[in-house]
């Protein structure tokens, strides 16, 4: 069957558009000018440029610029793409033009479609659903408010829910001890909470560097129209917009004290992306630590046994492998190229306009949310549920060489050092070898070596 199209007329001339499409003439050329990587804009980005019609609408009939029927014909329209309908009507190739243009009139159009059907009058995708902004003002406005939504109601409680997660575990290991290690090698003991303490601070770190950033963020471009003058829109605009949004979101956003600022420049997005790279980079500590903690079972560390999920090879029977550590190290070097490519992009302000924005919102987007998911599989199918291999543990701790030094003040490094080469070179306890190198009685020598207590600090001092 032939597919069925409408003529479509925009101010460079008529084409053809499917006949069912909610979009135009300007959605369809950018469908045809960049069939580049069949990635469309995210769920996130199209709900929240709806949003800021929805409440650009608002304003305008507040400030007495809008029919009110028109504006709530598109407030209603927008609700629906919030709601998550049409988004099979949003296809427009991310790498487009640089400014969102596209992106921004292909909503402007779905919405005036919608709007003139609920309104029975035709609703202008320029004239009103755009009143008073400008694709360079709606877009790095999208990006600020995308994000920060993301980061407020998904990132952050991952993150929290993470760092909880190994809160719990690391005060129910507080009394497992097990051999520190250092360039990989033997080291002093080590509570399995204090290793697990170090992860906890990591990811609480994580969650204040971005609390620390998105006060930048809330600050937006919407006002600032084409340049950042605010031509074409109401004084107040930028003011009442920010306000009505808050309400909204319930998040503190604000006019940026210089719209030129935002229009001309991603410093924000920069500056969140590169919080999200240091992330990303706990997460690879975590995971890799993970790793190596549950190698074996038998030729590797053994110290621990993370939950069994799925067959491990399609060749070898009964193997398990670590698979959500992998996936969150793969993660973490998706946002950490991520955070490359939005930093080249950030570098793209020429004048009064950054003009990589599409690409911004996109990767920006797809770090956030990635983050937030394997953070919590992190949580709950690796950290909340992996077990102990006490034996293993003891064994390791009872002939690990360097409990020797606990006995440096008493003894001496060089007398230490040859301890700790004899246990190693015979392959027997420390103990064992002190108490035949050394005047030291067996009591005092398993106080002295008892390693729960050398994790304790001051020891030697």
């Amino acid at each position: 069957m032939t597919e069925q199209y409408r003529t479509e007329k925009d101010s460079m001339g008529e084409l053809q558009v499917p006949s069912d499409a909610l979009y135009a003439a300007q959605t369809q050329r950018a469908i045809d000018n960049f069939p580049v990587s069949g990635l469309a804009m995210p769920p996130a980005f199209i709900k929240t440029v709806a949003l800021i019609k929805q409440t650009a609408a608002k304003v305008n009939v507040e400030l007495g610029e809008m029919d009110k029927a028109v504006a709530d014909a598109i407030i209603n329209a927008a609700q629906s793409i919030r709601d998550g309908q049409h988004q099979d009507q949003f296809p427009i190739d991310v790498f487009q033009t640089g400014s969102g243009t596209s992106t921004n009139m292909n909503v402007n159009e779905v919405i005036a479609t919608l709007a003139s059907r609920i309104s029975g009058t035709a609703v202008s995708a320029n004239d009103h659903v755009n009143m008073g902004q400008s694709s360079n003002d709606v877009i790095p406005t999208a990006i600020h408010v995308s994000a920060a939504l993301e980061c407020n109601n998904v990132l952050l409680p991952a993150l929290t829910h993470l760092a909880g997660t190994i809160e719990t575990k690391a005060s129910s290991l507080d009394q497992v001890t097990k051999t520190g290690r250092t360039h990989l090698m033997d080291a002093m003991p080590i509570r399995f909470s204090q290793e697990l303490g170090a992860w906890v601070l990591q990811i609480r770190n994580g969650i204040d560097r971005i609390q620390s950033t998105l006060p930048r963020v809330y600050k937006l471009a919407q006002g600032g129209t084409a340049v950042g003058t605010g031509i074409n829109a109401h004084p107040q605009f930028a003011e009442q917009f920010a306000k009505l949004l808050s309400e909204e979101t319930k998040l503190p956003f604000q006019p940026n004290a210089s719209l030129f600022e935002s229009l001309s420049c991603q410093d924000a997005i920069v500056e969140l992306s590169s919080q999200l790279k240091v992330i990303a980079v706990s997460l690879t500590k975590i995971a890799n630590d993970l790793r190596w903690m549950n190698s074996g079972p038998l030729a590797g560390l053994g110290e621990i046994e993370l939950p069994a999920l799925q067959p491990g090879s399609s060749i070898m029977p009964g193997k398990v492998n670590p698979v959500i550590p992998e996936a969150v190290a793969m993660v973490a070097a998706q946002v950490i190229g991520n955070d490359t490519t939005i930093t080249i992009a950030g570098q793209s302000g020429s004048f009064q306009l950054n003009v990589m924005l599409p690409v911004i919102a996109y990767n920006i987007l797809q770090s956030i949310e990635l983050i937030a998911n394997v953070s919590k599989l992190l949580a709950d199918k690796a950290i909340a549920g992996f077990t102990i291999r006490e034996d293993n543990l003891q064994i390791a701790l009872a002939k690990n060489p360097i409990l020797v030094t606990a006995l440096n003040p008493i003894i001496g490094y060089a007398k230490a050092a040859e301890i700790a080469k004899a246990a190693y070179k015979q392959g027997r306890p420390i103990i064992d070898v002190a108490a035949e190198m050394t005047e030291i009685d067996r009591a005092e020598l398993e106080k002295l070596l008892e390693p729960g207590h050398l994790t304790q600090g001051g020891i030697g001092h």
